[in-house]
């Protein structure tokens, strides 16, 4: 017969007394009890045990438990029912950790009944109920993520409706599930093949609606989202959609026109990877750690020289492409490490051509004019310096530079 496993309960407090005195009462329960005295080791203590539950303190010296609560939110791994605990919070704060994802809230000092309510009520719960997809609120470090959701958040302050515009292979996616309370239900519309009734929106309540091409829509999926776009604050829903085209060219796929003027109140223009080629290795990262927590692929991590090479890379093919190569690579690799070998293997297969000009590195002609123009020059420089033996009358005869600026070019692009 197996052998039921004890429920796994995480306590991360500062204070050692009181995660001494909540793991001997939790160890007395039955429970299995992993400690933590900060976020760090919070976060180790988590991605190693796979806790079923969190005690989490809001009060700590290294990044705070709203703060934490917030990045599991984000990076799709608050897979688990969490009960903040706090000695000096305020309502404010106690609503704010629900409205991320909390279970439930218990004040300092706690009594040991409420105590083990809470963690009853939690465990019952949680059960590992599934985490959202990847959101905005996984990218903290400022620069274009973190405004883009801040954006986001002020335009869905004011509508639940929002019409995401993007090129094609945008990350709307991303975006739209930054607009999921955790917890509540995400409604792929594409996929409802029948009437929406007024009974699945109120099962819905708190969710978000979701389409990611008005476009791809049937004609009964169209009906479907107009139908639920009028009854959003009945039942406190988000509708996000998103498109590439244009109102006119939807208009000729049979949409309605009032509906869609609807549609079109409200948008927010969206990036393509393109033009977040700095965020690449981020993003990466992160869609990797979603991956793990969903046990879809080993453990693994990828590289410094990986993440460049996937920085670097065009991703024609959108954030769709960036998200099949992360899950492609963690499943195929051999070691714990992504190297990047591996990356460019996948990437760049062997015989593929290459759309740079014939003899100009890929890596170059991907740059910003400036630096690319910088590059080239210093492997011009440098080439004809070798050929030459350094000579500099000879150097300024082959370029055609008077001596006092072929000097200076050369001190400019640190040559000697």
């Amino acid at each position: 017969m197996k052998v039921r496993e004890m429920p796994k309960i995480l306590v991360v407090d500062d204070e050692v007394g009181i995660r001494e005195l909540l793991s001997e009462i939790l160890r007395d329960e039955g429970h299995d009890v992993l400690l933590a005295e900060n976020a760090t080791e919070a976060r180790t203590a988590r991605e190693a045990g796979r806790p079923d539950m969190v005690l989490l303190d809001i009060w700590m010296p290294d990044t705070d438990g709203i703060t934490l609560l917030k990045e599991w939110s984000g990076n799709g791994q608050l897979n688990m029912p969490v009960v903040m605990m706090s000695g000096h919070a305020t309502i404010d704060t106690a609503v704010e950790a629900t409205r991320i994802g909390a279970l439930d809230f218990l004040e300092k000092p706690i009594g040991m009944q409420k105590l083990l309510a809470a963690v009853k009520k939690a465990l019952e719960r949680g059960a590992r109920h599934g985490s959202g997809g990847l959101s905005l609120g996984a990218f903290a470090r400022p620069g274009p993520l973190r405004d883009l959701k801040r954006r986001l958040e002020q335009v869905l302050a004011k509508s639940p409706l929002l019409l995401l515009r993007s090129a094609p292979g945008g990350i709307v996616e991303l975006v739209a599930r930054s607009a999921q309370v955790a917890g509540k239900p995400w409604i792929d519309l594409a996929h409802e093949a029948n009437p929406l009734s007024t009974e699945m929106l109120q099962l819905a309540t708190g969710g978000v609606l979701w389409c990611e091409e008005l476009a791809r829509l049937s004609r009964l999926q169209q009906k479907n989202l107009l139908f639920a776009a009028e009854r959003l604050d009945r039942y406190g829903l988000r509708l996000v959609a998103a498109t590439t085209h244009t109102s006119t060219e939807l208009l000729a796929l049979g949409w309605d026109e009032g509906g869609l003027a609807r549609l079109f109140e409200t948008g927010l223009g969206v990036p393509g990877l393109a033009e977040l080629k700095d965020e690449v290795p981020d993003i990466a990262a992160h869609l990797l750690t979603q991956l793990m927590e969903n046990d879809e692929v080993p453990r693994r991590r990828f590289s410094s020289a990986a993440l460049n090479a996937l920085r670097q890379h065009a991703w024609s093919g959108g954030y769709a492409e960036l998200k099949s190569a992360v899950k492609s690579l963690a499943l195929a690799s051999l070691g714990e490490e992504i190297g990047e070998d591996e990356a460019l293997q996948l990437l760049a297969p062997a015989g593929e051509p290459s759309l740079a000009p014939a003899g100009l590195a890929p890596e170059v002609i991907e740059l910003p004019l400036r630096e690319a123009r910088e590059a080239f020059e210093r492997m011009y420089f440098e080439y004809h310096l070798a050929k030459d033996g350094g000579n500099m009358t000879r150097l300024a005869e082959k370029t055609g530079l008077e001596r006092t600026h072929l000097y200076r070019k050369l001190k400019d692009l640190g040559l000697r």
